[in-house]
């Protein structure tokens, strides 16, 4: 480990002394620096000397930037990320990987950008779920910018479901109405069915029928809904809430089309109550259904004289 710590000492003092400019040479020689400052950090990693590491990622990121080579540039600053990850430091980290990603774009490879912001995600999303959404969206712009609908539309669904979680219903509605436009623009029909199904549990948490309604009445301009198990699923949810009927929304909101869909929408669907908590159809029990025998019987209790 001390030898790795020595190596990476020498490479920083190289990077040093090609940074430095004299009489005879007039520009520092960034790119030579980079490279050094990229060696040291790859020593200070194997020495486990994480801070350090990280700190010579930022002196190769400002080298390569210097030098106007972006990717490069963006490169450290994601492996700068890495080891304020490595060291449990996930806001810090996540600001470096934004920053790379804006250079990514700079650089003309959005792909890399929306993937490292993709990545920013993830690591969030156990520590704070509204930041997390916030990366998978940026992410989703640039896929979707760059006509990409398939990549942006599975890290809206991201965005969807964590807004869900965090029971923001008015932005996970717009949302999933977003995500569903985008498969119905990529022609997968069958995931729009699923969508739609999402979005009537999500409008009728926020207690609005008639949106509930507008979704799926929408949603028949989708090829194959009016035929699906999907559309007759919620044309029963609807009716079932109605008319307060807790029963028929018990039975199709437990249904394996509903409880097999993504986790977030399954607790939404498992959590939904009527409005009023009940009270509307009804099976009798059994004791109200016998109560006018009795009263019968009670009439003619005396006999008939």
């Amino acid at each position: 480990m001390a030898q790795k710590i020595s190596e990476a000492h020498e490479h920083i003092a190289k990077a040093e002394k090609y940074l430095k400019t004299s009489f005879m040479k007039w520009k520092p020689d960034y790119d030579s620096a980079a490279s050094e400052y990229a060696k040291a950090a790859v020593a200070f990693k194997n020495a486990k000397q994480l801070e350090q590491a990280k700190d010579a990622y930022l002196q190769e990121a400002e080298a390569h930037a210097n030098n106007r080579s972006l990717f490069h540039a963006a490169k450290a600053f994601e492996q700068a990320g890495m080891m304020l990850k490595d060291l449990q430091r996930m806001p810090e980290a996540v600001q470096y990987i934004e920053k790379a990603s804006v250079m990514y774009v700079e650089n003309g490879t959005p792909d890399t950008a929306a993937m490292a912001l993709d990545r920013a995600g993830k690591l969030m999303e156990p520590l704070d779920l509204s930041k997390a959404v916030h990366l998978y969206q940026q992410a989703a712009a640039v896929f979707e910018n760059e006509e990409r609908l398939r990549q942006a539309a599975e890290l809206i669904g991201k965005a969807s479901r964590l807004l869900v979680r965090q029971q923001k219903f008015d932005e996970a509605a717009a949302s999933l109405q977003k995500e569903k436009s985008m498969y119905k623009e990529m022609e997968n029909y069958p995931t729009c069915y699923k969508k739609c199904i999402a979005q009537v549990l999500v409008q009728l948490h926020r207690a609005d029928y008639v949106a509930a309604q507008k979704c799926v009445r929408e949603s028949y301009s989708i090829p194959g809904f009016s035929g699906s198990e999907d559309c007759a699923a919620l044309e029963d949810l609807l009716q079932a809430y109605d008319e307060q009927d807790e029963e028929q929304l018990l039975r199709v909101c437990r249904s394996p089309l509903v409880t097999y869909m993504d986790n977030d929408y399954a607790k939404l669907a498992i959590s939904l109550k009527v409005p009023g908590g009940g009270g509307g159809k009804k099976k009798p029990s059994a004791s109200a259904s016998a109560q006018p025998q009795e009263e019968e019987d009670d009439e003619y209790a005396g006999g008939l004289c």
